[in-house]
């Protein structure tokens, strides 16, 4: 058994999503009345690419492109305040992502908060969470991000080793990760989290360890840990580096149970809080979310939508130029209406791969159907010891948790891993 066939942060992927007509942001715009929502921007500049990215971004613009990107997000957010002004909306949580946000120079950063606050309205007690990376991260950009309200900020560490570093085509040292470290501590924001890749062949248990030892002297919130995957189209891939499904597991094993003694609670495969009570239920899979920026994805309902999907640089170049040459943002080009049973589906896999896992008596309530009837996967993974029930609670087991890109794909319809397989055909 391969543990490591994909990892589904959201459902259905993006290589699903096809071109669409006839659709308007005005369509579904009452989907975003009142308050609760989310608002996303995706920032796609990096110095490089990292050799295992297959994310949108692009690298080598100059500041004069970044410029004209902040224009094109300008128009974008002009037309979609005239498109929501009736509806009253309210965003609760701002995430900026990428890419890497901090590649924007000090006045580009100042300019991008004062453009998002001036055509959006935002809670008081508002989420405002920005993904960064050590090169970029520096005294007077964080002092802007505190300025601006940041309660999360997400650095991306992946190692402490210079050559495992070296080996994931990262362009930081670990020099540079110590100091950014040093530096956002300084701030006192409210949650810190590090991410930490393993898997990469250069990488052992003990080298992990040593890594995840260092990370704990910065007193860090929430510790991700990501499983080296080298998909189509990205660097690794073209260097022909090849990871061993074992030694990873194996690397993943040693690491989640480090963090948990460290008294760090899992919420999901890789996911640890540095909290000690358990994570209480929500529910995911309906909340309404805009997207801004190039990449940047929206969930409204039974519609997702996003620019497309691209990996090359030559394919996200292209994607970035035209969105410079959006004139109306409004339309929706590209993205996904969900059926019934795509939508049981995303419910299904955006809960029980995160703790404390699905309740059965409020799927029954949001689509009148009994969860072990329309899945019965489940009970075959109940017996198999991936799943543990607890009253109306289905949760993965320790063991499942560690499974979850093996388990979760298989929860993908046919209908959708057709058109993710034609997608990966055509841009092989």
């Amino acid at each position: 058994m391969n543990p490591y066939i994909q990892y589904m942060y959201s459902y259905p992927h993006k290589t699903a999503y096809r071109p669409l007509t006839g659709i308007s942001l005005g369509d579904y715009a009452s989907l975003l009345s009142g308050s609760g929502h989310g608002l996303y921007l995706h920032i796609p500049f990096c110095q490089a690419k990292c050799g295992y990215c297959n994310l949108f971004s692009v690298a080598g613009q100059d500041m004069d492109r970044v410029d004209r990107y902040l224009d094109a997000v300008e128009r974008q957010c002009r037309q979609y305040q005239e498109v929501l002004a009736p509806n009253k909306s309210e965003f609760s949580e701002l995430v900026i992502g990428g890419g890497t946000p901090l590649c924007l120079t000090e006045k580009q950063l100042d300019r991008m908060f004062t453009m998002l606050h001036h055509y959006f309205r935002f809670a008081a007690n508002k989420e405002l969470i920005v993904e960064t990376a050590p090169n970029q991260t520096s005294k007077e950009k964080l002092r802007i991000l505190k300025q601006a309200g940041t309660t999360r900020i997400s650095i991306g560490i992946q190692s402490f080793s210079d050559k495992e570093l070296k080996a994931f085509r990262r362009q930081h040292n670990v020099q540079a990760a110590r100091k950014a470290l040093e530096l956002i501590n300084m701030f006192n924001f409210g949650c810190v989290n590090m991410d930490f890749i393993y898997g990469n062949p250069l990488q052992n248990e003990e080298s992990l360890m040593i890594s995840l030892k260092e990370a704990l002297c910065y007193e860090p919130d929430e510790i991700f840990l990501y499983p080296l995957y080298v998909r189509r189209g990205v660097g690794l891939e073209r260097e022909g580096v090849v990871c061993n499904p074992k030694r990873v597991y194996a690397q993943y094993q040693a690491g989640s149970r480090f963090l948990r003694e460290a008294g760090f609670r899992q919420d999901s495969m890789r996911r640890f809080v540095k909290q000690k009570q358990k994570r209480a239920f929500s529910e995911c899979g309906f909340g309404t979310s805009l997207g801004l920026g190039c990449g940047g994805r929206s969930y409204l309902g039974k519609l997702h939508f996003c620019t497309s999907y691209a990996v090359s640089a030559k394919a996200c170049a292209a994607q970035l130029e035209a969105f410079l040459q959006t004139a109306d943002f409004t339309q929706i080009t590209n993205g996904i209406i969900l059926t019934e049973e795509e939508l049981k589906r995303r419910y299904i896999i955006r809960h029980l791969l995160i703790y404390p896992g699905v309740d059965c008596e409020q799927y029954q309530a949001h689509f009148g159907s009994l969860v072990m009837t329309d899945f019965p996967i489940l009970e075959k993974w109940v017996t198999q010891g991936y799943i543990a029930k607890a009253g109306q609670m289905l949760a993965l087991t320790p063991q499942g948790l560690g499974l979850s890109d093996f388990l979760g794909p298989q929860l993908i319809s046919p209908e959708i891993a057709e058109l993710m397989e034609k997608w990966e055909e055509a841009n092989g």
